[in-house]
């Protein structure tokens, strides 16, 4: 047998891996070679995709869980807003008369709500405490009534009857108050 022979069998007796990249274009048929050339491409599309998809849960997981420990408590900071309000009327109504009779009645009920506010406020919860004469901002407090009282303008608070809360940068419950209606300054 001639060596060009010999060639020839050893080509015919390759396999793919035996050969080069050229080899293998010329092993395989033009066909073959374009619908393996769109399977990869199609693979290597998918995943990418995939990779993408992951990454993405990963960003949304990671936002997630962030905003579950920032946020998580809010129900529970909501719920106890009536305590707090009712803590505040309690003292705010009480006469000089009755805070002598029952002095340490109302220091117990100042220091619990003292508590409260400590626990609420170590937990990112703060007030939104309006002043009679701020303007009324619908972003933060909730205006129960309008009235036209004299000396004021229009979208002034005349009246809170309760503070608002804020949970970080949220809005835990919007401050109730009374809102000029004058217009007239």
């Amino acid at each position: 047998m001639t060596k060009r022979r010999k060639d020839d069998m050893a080509q015919d007796q390759a396999t793919p891996g035996d050969l080069g990249i050229e080899e293998i274009e010329d092993f395989i048929a033009d066909d073959e070679l374009a619908a393996l050339r769109a399977e990869r491409d199609e693979l290597r599309d998918r995943f990418m995709r995939t990779l993408a998809d992951a990454e993405n849960s990963r960003k949304r997981a990671e936002r997630d869980r962030r905003e579950a420990e920032q946020y998580g408590g809010s129900k529970l900071a909501r719920d106890m807003l009536p305590v707090y309000d009712n803590l505040t009327r309690a003292l705010a109504v009480a006469t000089d008369e009755q805070r002598a009779q029952a002095s340490a009645m109302f220091e117990g009920v100042e220091l619990t709500l003292r508590e409260l506010r400590n626990v609420l406020t170590k937990h990112g919860v703060t007030t939104i405490a309006p002043q009679i004469g701020d303007t009324f901002d619908p972003q933060q407090h909730q205006a129960m009534f309008e009235a036209p009282v004299a000396g004021t303008k229009a979208g002034q608070i005349i009246q809170v009857m309760t503070e608002g809360f804020l949970l970080h940068d949220r809005l835990l419950r919007p401050a109730q108050v009374g809102v000029s209606s004058n217009t007239q300054g």
